[in-house]
C-alpha cells in the first residue's frame, strides 16, 4: 500500500488511481491484515433479508461495525443473535465498495460468556411470560394411568434405561422412543419436531398415538442445555395437546420448557415416577377398598336389619287386623242371596218394560218403511215411466243385436280366409299337384311302391295319374303264360 501512494515528486507526476483500483487496494489490504478475527461486542440492529442472508451490528460504548453472514453460514450459526445480546463473533473483515464501508464477514457466533446466556435466558422467558405460554391455566392434568408413553430423548444415553426400568418397576407400559439429539444444533429443531410428531399420530390407528409425553435429557453445562431454552421447543411444548413431563438435567437445571410443559419432574427417573403410579401399590389400595366396601355391606345389612325388627315389634299381630274385615266379609256374606235376588227381580222387570217398548217402535218403523217403498213403487208404475224405460231397453236391445251380427259377419269371414289359406297350403304339401307335372304313384296291395323289385314281386300294381288310376298286372304275371282268353294287356316290364 505504501508503494502505491508514494510520492513521485511535484503534485503534477503524483499517481492516479481509479476509484475501483482504490477499492481494490483497501479491499486486499484489510483481508491480509484481518483475515480471522474474533470480535467482542452487543448485538445492534438485526435484519434477515429475503436472500436468507444475515444483517447486524457489532457495537461496544464507542464503536460500531457492521456484521453480515451469509445464508449458508447463517443457517450454521449456533444461536441466532438478538438486540441486546453480547457475543463473541468469528470471521474475516472485508470491504463494500458499493458503499465505502468495512464489514465483519461472520462464520460462527457464541455468546459472551455464562452471564450473557443467564441475561438472555431471563429476557427470553420474559417475552413468552408475556404471551402466556407459562400460565397456570393452560397445563392439563396427568392420567392417571397412560396406555402408552410417548418419550423424547437420546436413545443411547443412560436417560432412557433409566425410565424404561423405572416404569417396569412401578407399572410397565407400552413405550415409544423418538430419538433426538439432547445438546448441539440439532437439538432444539429435533426435540421441537418430535413432540409435535406424536401429536400428529392418529389416534388408534398402527402406531398409537402417546396418552403422556416425556421429554429428558441428563444433566450438564447451561451451554449443554440450551437447546431446551429454544423458542421453537417451548411453543411446541405448549401447543402439545398430549399432557407433558419436562424431565431435563438435574434437580437444580431450569430450562424454559419446565415452564411451558405440563408438570417439571427433577429428574428422568422422577418423570417415570410421576407418569405411572405402582402397581403393587395400587393392587393394596384396591385389596384394601374392596374390603372396606364389604364392611361397609356388611354393617348396612345388620343395621337395616335390626331397624326392621324394631319397627316390626310396633306393628300389630295379623290376626288383630283381620278380625274386623272378618267379620264385615261374613255379614256380607249372609246379605248377598237376598240382594242378588232383589237386583235380579228389578233388573227381569226394567228388562220387560225395554222389550215392550223394542217391539212397539221395531213394528212403527217396519210399517213406515214398508210403506215408504209402496209408495216408491207405485210411482215407478206410472205408464208414461213404463213407456219411457220399454222404449230405452229396446233401443239398447237392437243396437246389442246390430254389434253381435257386426262381430259375427267379421268373425265368419275371418274364418273363411283362414280356411283358405290352409287349403291353399293342403294342397301345395300335397302329391296330387305333383301328379300334374307328368309324375304318378305306384301301389301294390294299397302301399306305395319305390323300387323295382318290390314292383316284380307284386301280383298287380296300381298306378295313379293326375287324371285317373290304372290297374295292371305285375312283374311275376308278365312272366306267365298269358291265357287264351285274356284280354289283351301290355306290360310295364
Amino acid at each position: 500500500m505504501s508503494d502505491l501512494i508514494e510520492d513521485d515528486g511535484p503534485a503534477g507526476n503524483a499517481h492516479e488511481f481509479t476509484v475501483t483500483e482504490l477499492s481494490g487496494a483497501v479491499k486486499r489490504t484489510i483481508e491480509d491484515t484481518f483475515g480471522h478475527v474474533r470480535v467482542r461486542g452487543e448485538v445492534g440492529r438485526v435484519m434477515l433479508a429475503r436472500s436468507g442472508h444475515l444483517y447486524f451490528d457489532l457495537k461496544d460504548d464507542r464503536a460500531v461495525i457492521s456484521a453480515v453472514s451469509w445464508k449458508g453460514q447463517a443457517a450454521r450459526l449456533a444461536i441466532r443473535p438478538e438486540e441486546g445480546m453480547e457475543v463473541i463473533a468469528t470471521g474475516r473483515m472485508t470491504t463494500f465498495a458499493g458503499q465505502s464501508k468495512y464489514q465483519l464477514v461472520v462464520e460462527a457466533l457464541e455468546l459472551a460468556g455464562e452471564g450473557a446466556l443467564m441475561a438472555l435466558l431471563e429476557k427470553r422467558k420474559k417475552a413468552l411470560a408475556a404471551e402466556g405460554l407459562f400460565a397456570a391455566e393452560r397445563k392439563r392434568k396427568l392420567p392417571y394411568l397412560p396406555e402408552v408413553i410417548g418419550v423424547v430423548t437420546s436413545p443411547s444415553g443412560a436417560v432412557i434405561r433409566d425410565i424404561l426400568h423405572r416404569l417396569r418397576d412401578r407399572f410397565p407400559r407400552r413405550v415409544l422412543i423418538w430419538p433426538v439429539a439432547v445438546q448441539g444444533k440439532a437439538c432444539a429443531p429435533e426435540v421441537a419436531r418430535a413432540i409435535r410428531g406424536f401429536n400428529a399420530l392418529t389416534p388408534g390407528g398402527a402406531l398409537p398415538r402417546p396418552d403422556l409425553l416425556i421429554v429428558a435429557r441428563g444433566g450438564g453445562s447451561v451451554e449443554d442445555l440450551w437447546g431446551f431454552n429454544e423458542e421453537e421447543v417451548v411453543r411446541a411444548a405448549a401447543a402439545s395437546d398430549i399432557p407433558l413431563i419436562s424431565a431435563v438435567g438435574h434437580e437444580t437445571d431450569t430450562t424454559l420448557i419446565d415452564f411451558a410443559s405440563d408438570m417439571r419432574a427433577p429428574t428422568p427417573t422422577a418423570a417415570a415416577e410421576l407418569a405411572v403410579p405402582v402397581r403393587l401399590e395400587l393392587s393394596a389400595w384396591v385389596d384394601e377398598q374392596g374390603a372396606r366396601l364389604s364392611r361397609a355391606l356388611s354393617q348396612g345389612i345388620a343395621r337395616r336389619r335390626q331397624r326392621l325388627t324394631d319397627l316390626a315389634r310396633a306393628l300389630p299381630r295379623p290376626e288383630t287386623l283381620l278380625e274386623g274385615p272378618r267379620q264385615r266379609l261374613d255379614r256380607a256374606g249372609e246379605r248377598l242371596p237376598f240382594a242378588l235376588r232383589a237386583v235380579a227381580q228389578k233388573k227381569r222387570l226394567r228388562l220387560a218394560e225395554a222389550a215392550a217398548a223394542i217391539r212397539a217402535e221395531t213394528m212403527a218403523q217396519q210399517l213406515r218403511a214398508a210403506r215408504q217403498r209402496l209408495e216408491g213403487l207405485g210411482g215407478r208404475l206410472r205408464p208414461e215411466l213404463l213407456e219411457t224405460g220399454v222404449a230405452r231397453r229396446r233401443e239398447r236391445l237392437a243396437g246389442t243385436v246390430h254389434r253381435f251380427a257386426i262381430v259375427a259377419r267379421t268373425g265368419l269371414e275371418r274364418e273363411r280366409k283362414r280356411l283358405a289359406a290352409l287349403e291353399r297350403m293342403r294342397l301345395g304339401l300335397g302329391y296330387t299337384e305333383t301328379l300334374k307335372r307328368g309324375y304318378a304313384v305306384v301301389r301294390a296291395d294299397g302301399r306305395v311302391v319305390t323300387d323295382s323289385v318290390s314292383a316284380r314281386a307284386a301280383a298287380a300294381l296300381e298306378i295313379e295319374f293326375a287324371d285317373g288310376r290304372l290297374r295292371v298286372r305285375g312283374g311275376a304275371g308278365a312272366s306267365a303264360k298269358k291265357p287264351k282268353d285274356a284280354p289283351e294287356q301290355g306290360s310295364l316290364f
